[in-house]
């Protein structure tokens, strides 16, 4: 596997995940994998359907990195165990964000937006209906970039074009050209601060023929002069950790980009693809 390191897996400190963090650890070391980075939720002042806990998606980050450090030393010369965060941007939250950030010595910060405007691309009635899909669209988009604006205590922006996920047309009418000026000012936002983006594999898993992000926002980011890239399958269990890296390190390639990186202690180490 060329690809030595997937940075963005959950355990079952993450709501959405009944997997231990053990297991992950152990179904890694199998795969031949040298690092793993986990990136449990924390998503302040989310907006819950009344069958989800109020705080389902946020960590209980002390007991998260106790157990980490207790597997890190067990594990210890096997694998690397990094310990991540996967944080929600809204602009709202950016105070809370921040003082979260602060409590905490993270190796690595994904940001990631699972709502705009109080409302969840995953529930499709309410954040598609009674509206044109572009018109969807381009609204997370450009709230994407009034987050960054407020927010930029994070090294990469995780699944760019996650709404594309549950867009109707599940991303089958997405052109970028429609949507450049709003994805423009959103990447040249992340270059001016010097973060990066990561090339997600979920959306392989969901259907989506490649990556989150897609391979041209990907190529837009290295014609603007972006490197920083990282490779997290978003795994909750172990089945989905570290697929499609063979895939997306072609695309990559294809893209332009050279090497990916890894975040310790918050700084980039750059892999060859």
């Amino acid at each position: 596997m060329a690809v030595i390191a997937d940075t963005h897996l959950h355990s079952s400190f993450s709501g959405d995940s009944e997997t231990p963090m053990k297991d992950m650890i152990e179904n890694a070391i199998a795969l031949g994998l040298k690092e793993i980075c986990f990136t449990e939720h924390m998503d302040f002042d989310f907006v819950y359907t009344e069958n989800e806990p109020k705080d389902y998606f946020e960590v209980n980050a002390d007991a998260y990195l106790y157990d980490l450090l207790r597997y890190r030393h067990e594990y210890e010369g096997r694998i690397k165990v990094l310990f991540g965060i996967e944080l929600g941007m809204q602009t709202t939250v950016a105070r809370k964000n921040t003082l979260f950030c602060k409590e905490h010595e993270f190796d690595f910060i994904i940001a990631s937006q699972h709502l705009c405007n109080g409302k969840d691309p995953y529930l499709k009635e309410d954040f598609f209906g009674g509206r044109s899909e572009e018109e969807a669209v381009h609204e997370y988009f450009r709230y994407m970039a009034d987050c960054i604006r407020g927010f930029q205590n994070f090294d990469v922006y995780g699944h760019l074009d996650y709404v594309l996920r549950y867009a109707p047309s599940q991303g089958k009418n997405f052109r970028f050209e429609e949507y450049r000026e709003d994805i423009d000012k959103v990447l040249k936002l992340l270059l001016e601060h010097e973060k990066g983006i990561e090339a997600n594999t979920s959306g392989y898993a969901y259907g989506m023929g490649g990556p989150h992000p897609c391979m041209d926002i990907l190529k837009r980011y290295k014609e603007l002069g972006g490197e920083i890239i990282t490779i997290g399958s978003d795994a909750h269990d172990c089945e989905h950790m570290a697929q499609h890296f063979a895939d997306v390190t072609e695309l990559l390639k294809e893209c332009g980009f050279e090497y990916y990186c890894v975040f310790e202690n918050r700084y980039p180490e750059y892999h060859r693809l």
